[in-house]
């Protein structure tokens, strides 16, 4: 189980790294949760496909260094570049925590810190 949760991971990563949030958002369950900790909490698809439209203005650019899976848990760590509404590539450091339920993405912790 844990190849696989790590393989529907990746794919979610090309789908948004490639613009294509409906790919993203069909390995996820509906009442997906995605928290940034420190930050906000998103739950449910309806508010992830929004969030997603206004923050990634371009895809974003994803340098996973370790993937990690025990059981229902996948960890990805990490660098992601996002495009800012200024136009400037801002590149931070990650660690995502992603809980699977029935082969699908269903929570994230995720842990981001701007670099320098």
């Amino acid at each position: 189980m844990s190849e696989k949760n790590k393989s529907i991971l990746l794919r979610g990563n090309e789908a948004i790294s490639s613009g294509n949030h409906e790919g993203f958002l069909e390995l996820c369950t509906e009442d997906k949760r995605w928290e940034f900790v420190g930050e906000q909490t998103i739950t449910g698809k309806a508010a992830l496909r929004r969030y997603l439209a206004e923050t990634y203005i371009e895809p974003p650019k994803f340098n996973v260094t370790d993937l990690i899976a025990e059981g229902e848990f996948v960890i990805a760590v990490g660098e992601i570049e996002l495009k800012e509404r200024d136009g400037k590539w801002v590149k931070y450091d990650y660690c995502d925590v992603w809980r699977f339920r029935d082969g699908k993405m269903a929570n994230l912790r995720g842990f981001v810190i701007a670099k320098g």
